[in-house]
């Protein structure tokens, strides 16, 4: 019959062209390039997250019982810039942050300019290194230490910095070159700059987020 064979033809065609949504829907840890933006998603596999990368730079994530994970866009590779980025988070209440998140090599660095946290900071226990003042608030400085821990080289040691904002906000411009040349005053010397995004992360909790990443220079 007419109306069945043009089914048949139609699911055919249906199943061998994925959606708009499916194209850019990630539910497993991976990097890439879209719409002009790099992103990253990193889980070590508890519980579940769902990545979304939609329109230029922005991507969308939620995450349900989670253990740990990190998400986001930005660029490949990092540089001092200025970074524009607006959006809702829903981690005001759960053990999670938005940052600026990036890594270098040689030697290799985990870092963190951290914009809001909920009910855990982050940079607890680290090392105090000083504070400044940028974007129309005051960051305070910290070093830490990660043994035999996942990184871009796989499980190594390696130091983490951060800035962690005391005036919490989700939307803003970040002066990156302002938090490098804190670093680097204070000691901590960075190395070649691999990625650097706009992150969502979450670690034992459940909850959103919408992001739109832009750079203002």
């Amino acid at each position: 019959m007419l109306g069945s064979t043009l089914l048949v033809a139609l699911t055919a065609v249906a199943s061998a062209i994925a959606s708009p949504l499916e194209l850019v829907t990630r539910t497993s840890p991976g990097t890439g390039q879209h719409n002009g933006f790099f992103y990253s998603f990193w889980t070590d596999g508890g519980g579940s997250v769902n990545y979304n990368n939609g329109a230029r730079g922005s991507y969308d994530v939620t995450w349900n019982n989670v253990n740990n994970f990190v998400a986001g866009k930005g660029w490949n590779p990092g540089s001092a810039r200025v970074i524009t980025y607006n959006g809702t988070w829903s981690g005001q209440n759960v053990n999670s942050y938005l940052s600026i998140y990036g890594w270098t090599r040689n030697p290799l660095i985990e870092y963190y300019v951290v914009e809001s946290f909920g009910t855990y900071n982050p940079s607890s226990g680290a090392q105090k290194r000083g504070t400044i003042q940028s974007d129309g608030g005051t960051y305070d400085i910290y070093q830490t230490q990660r043994v035999n821990q996942p990184s871009i080289e796989g499980t190594s040691t390696f130091y983490q910095f951060w800035s962690v904002r005391q005036q919490k906000r989700v939307g803003g411009s970040v002066t990156i070159q302002n938090h490098f040349d804190a670093w680097t005053n204070a000691g901590l010397k960075l190395g070649s700059h691999d990625y650097q995004i706009v992150a969502t992360e979450g670690y034992q909790s459940s909850g959103s987020a919408k992001i739109e990443v832009m750079q203002s220079a």
